[in-house]
């Protein structure tokens, strides 16, 4: 595969990894001890390459089987650390907590909240939102009024600010930070960003919340190498 040319690792061990990475919550360095005890000496520099490369690419190619969303949607930020500073990053789940989209800033802004609900808004555009739920943050009134002047959102779309309504949010923020916490914070914006969309995808993988093939995908070994070409 020309996606993988020049690397001496089988694709195989190369998907291994970047899934067990992203799934589990561990270090580059444990990564590589555990698969030095399986017969394959892998420096832990090469992983991280890996996931940079292939978490990305996961995403891209996982998006056609996310499968349909609630139309009632909760939009809140979270704290990263990146290259020693907080980071905001920016998510939506809707009611049923499956994930709609992500998004790491700088800020934390009226910008910042326009340009995450149009990321969220296209890759939910065949479930578009009936209700969004947020914070008091005065970035999403501003974000939401300029997206229905633009035509880009309904202006039947109700925004409710409602802490209790985002519970569910909060509870799967701490759940994600259990699985950044290894990582004792990422050095770039680039870095973090991939390295986090492989941890939302397969924390969606592992709960079941995309459809493969018109049924809900149980195993994420089969999803994944089906993805790129290496199941029937």
């Amino acid at each position: 595969m020309s996606l993988f040319k020049r690397r001496r690792f089988p694709v195989e061990i190369i998907l291994l990894c970047v899934r067990w990475y992203c799934k589990y919550g561990i270090s580059y360095r444990d990564l590589a001890e555990m698969m030095s005890e399986r017969g394959v000496a892998v420096d832990p520099s090469t992983i991280f390459r890996w996931v940079q490369r292939y978490a990305p690419e996961i995403e891209t190619r996982i998006r056609p089987y996310r499968g349909p969303r609630s139309g009632s949607w909760r939009v809140d930020e979270t704290y990263v650390r990146v290259g020693g500073k907080w980071k905001y990053l920016f998510r939506a789940v809707d009611k049923h907590g499956q994930l709609i989209a992500s998004m790491l800033s700088d800020r934390r802004n009226a910008n910042a909240a326009y340009r995450f609900l149009c990321k969220a808004l296209k890759a939910m555009s065949h479930y578009p939102p009936s209700s969004i739920t947020t914070d008091k943050l005065a970035s999403y009134p501003k974000a939401i009024l300029r997206l229905q002047d633009e035509g880009l959102l309904p202006n039947d779309v109700v925004h409710r600010t409602s802490k209790y309504l985002n519970n569910i949010l909060e509870a799967d923020h701490g759940a994600l930070k259990r699985v950044i916490r290894p990582t004792r914070g990422f050095q770039t914006m680039k870095t973090a960003a991939a390295t986090l969309t492989g941890f939302e995808i397969m924390r969606m993988i592992r709960r079941g919340h995309c459809i493969h093939r018109e049924r809900r995908a149980t195993g994420e070994i089969r999803l994944v190498e089906q993805l790129f070409g290496l199941a029937a």
